[in-house]
């Protein structure tokens, strides 16, 4: 396959707001050995696309400076030693980097084959979302059917993906989001109760159910105390980032004393291994579910890629629920 030598892209021109997100024109990535190059479709737009822009999480190294860690699309050359996969597949990827560019380089064994009934824009929402829900909610987590499981920010692309997963392994999932309509939202994606953290104490809530056996968070701050008063004994929790940041007084004689575990995780600093034995538990778990439309992922908003700084700008005012994508072909 003839490829072109450069590519269209969306770059960071400097620390900042979504104003920084800047159009350009860059090389199309040579994949190295054990990579696939990918012509890209869609990119799926996330929390640390945001974090990256304000100069707050660097990509590490040898990963490319262009934002975007998930997106669906067609192989169109492969690197030394790849086996499994062939130029022409349809698939999606977690990418160390690079997602907002028609062209993008990831090692083969993070890229999953579209599942059955989805469209490429569907699948560039799945890989961040599900690696970081399926690695911590279970396999961190140790989730169980029957357990009682709260989720922060249920209306969120991480949330709404929890929800799901939860509920259909048997779990008793809880959720909480900002208003009305996100709340029913978390309803009728399986969450048994939906609290409104506008107007009610999701610690009372928990509490009187017995107490979170798991609890997945992204808000950190003076939700750490409250995430341990609302754990029951011997519950986790498991820490995924920190939107009101991660410093907080906190009392560990609690922890001592009822057996609580705290443990957390980011994805992307992970080694590649780890990210590819996180995809062979989705592919033989997961995709199935997908297939077969028990599971599916919930779309908010597409943006073209030149938009992407409107597309960072709805992220961050919180009005989403699901996931944002960049149309790139």
């Amino acid at each position: 396959m003839t490829l072109p030598s450069t590519m269209r892209a969306v770059e960071i021109s400097e620390p900042g707001g979504p104003e920084v997100l800047r159009p350009t024109e860059r090389p199309v990535p040579v994949p190295r050995a054990g990579e696939v190059l990918i012509r890209l479709a869609y990119a799926g737009v996330n929390r640390p696309d945001a974090l990256q822009r304000a100069g707050s999480y660097a990509p590490p190294p040898q990963a490319s400076d262009l934002p975007g860690l998930e997106g669906a699309g067609e192989v169109v050359a492969l690197g030394e030693g790849v086996s499994g996969l062939r130029v022409g597949d349809r698939v999606c990827a977690l990418l160390p980097g690079g997602g907002y560019a028609e062209y993008v380089a990831t090692p083969a064994a993070h890229a999953l084959p579209v599942p059955d009934g989805l469209g490429l824009k569907e699948a560039a929402c799945l890989p961040e979302t599900f690696f970081t829900v399926w690695s911590n909610v279970f396999m961190r987590g140790g989730l169980k059917a029957g357990e009682r499981f709260l989720v922060h920010g249920g209306s969120s692309g991480i949330g709404t993906t929890a929800i799901q997963l939860a509920s259909v392994f048997g779990a008793r999932v809880f959720a909480t989001a900002g208003n009305p309509t996100k709340c029913a939202a978390c309803r009728n994606l399986g969450a048994e109760r939906a609290i409104n953290y506008a107007s009610e104490d999701f610690v009372e809530i928990l509490r009187a159910e017995g107490g979170a056996d798991l609890i997945l968070d992204m808000v950190g701050g003076d939700y750490l105390p409250r995430n341990v008063r609302a754990l029951a004994d011997d519950g986790r929790l498991v820490q995924i980032a920190f939107l009101q940041g991660p410093k907080v007084a906190l009392n560990f004689a609690q922890v001592m004393m009822r057996r609580l575990t705290i443990t957390g995780s980011t994805l992307r600093p992970q080694s590649d291994l780890a990210k590819a034995r996180i995809a062979d538990e989705l592919r033989g778990r997961v995709w199935p579910l997908l297939a077969s439309g028990r599971i599916a992922p919930v779309m908010d908003s597409e943006f073209d890629l030149t938009q992407a700084a409107l597309a960072h700008a709805r992220m961050e005012q919180s009005a989403h629920v699901g996931k944002i994508v960049l149309k790139i072909a």
